[in-house]
């Protein structure tokens, strides 16, 4: 069964500024969270139901464990990425745990030892809450620009999804995908099938794959530029993760998303677009719900 979206990971340099950013486009933004010392690293999430944005930037860079063989550092990627950028660093898939792992080594796309952590977070209100996750990991090595992994949410789903924080003054109701970008967007089929269990459907500009929660798409940079208006980020070294896709219930808002953060947005076929520059190197696409 296909695999569907868990979370983006959008890197930034200033948490902050980022998630008054988020709010600013209307987006309820959840409190500030640490992560393990060997990551460290530092994160704020937007929900939708069942899918989220990580806000994440580096906190302290001093006890980052380095890459090893059969080891993904999380915390090395993310500071190395963003030596050069920000942006949309990582895809996460839902995961199954050791299954998952077995199944990417059988499949040759990743052969490292499963990653365990637990964290707190605060509940809206204020309430200490424990989550524990299991990560998978996958590389494709014509990307290395972006990171791939499975997560698996060990405690019960409540102490992580909160309807609360599902409600977002822009009427965004889901997260509808995302768009990758390559300049030989073949080049990569066979893997992001591998990670995501699901067959692609090819057209003349790239392919796209349906999952549980959302789609996947990856476009060559014209077809990315024509479709939505802006430039896609730079595939010198490989295939990036671009854009989110957002689903707005209320059509008759989408106009109005960008203006919220005081910016000028694109405007498409009843679709707002806040280009990479606004958005901390990502694109953002509303769409209206179907």
């Amino acid at each position: 069964m296909p695999r569907g979206i868990d979370h983006i990971v959008h890197a930034v340099h200033d948490l902050d500024k980022a998630a008054a950013f988020y709010r600013g486009l209307g987006f309820t933004v959840g409190g500030r969270n640490r992560h393990p010392r060997d990551w460290g690293t530092q994160n704020r999430i937007i929900q939708t139901p069942d899918t989220f944005i990580e806000l994440l930037a580096i906190d302290d860079a001093s006890g980052i464990a380095p890459a090893a063989s059969h080891y993904f550092s999380f915390g090395a990627f993310n500071r190395d990425f963003l030596k050069s950028q920000e942006g949309l660093s990582m895809l996460v898939l839902k995961g199954r745990g050791a299954p998952d792992a077995a199944e990417f080594r059988a499949k040759g796309i990743g052969d490292f030892a499963l990653y365990d952590f637990e964290r707190e977070g605060r509940g809206l209100d204020g309430t200490t809450l424990r989550f524990a996750f299991t990560l998978a990991l996958a590389v494709d090595p014509h990307a290395p620009d972006v990171g791939f992994f499975t997560c698996q949410h060990r405690h019960p789903p409540e102490n992580f999804w909160n309807p609360q924080l599902q409600k977002h003054a822009n009427g965004t109701t889901a997260t509808a995908g995302v768009v990758l970008v390559a300049a030989d967007p073949e080049r990569h089929r066979v893997f992001l099938e591998a990670f995501a269990d699901a067959e692609a459907s090819r057209g003349d500009d790239g392919f796209s794959m349906v999952t549980p929660r959302g789609s996947i798409e990856m476009l060559t940079p014209a077809a990315f530029t024509g479709r939505y208006g802006v430039a896609a980020p730079d595939t010198a070294h490989g295939a990036r993760l671009a854009a989110i896709r957002f689903t707005v219930a209320d059509a008759s808002l989408l106009q109005d998303v960008p203006e919220l953060a005081g910016i000028a947005g694109i405007y498409e076929k009843n679709t707002a677009i806040v280009g990479a520059d606004d958005a901390f190197g990502a694109v953002m696409v509303f769409e209206p719900g179907r």
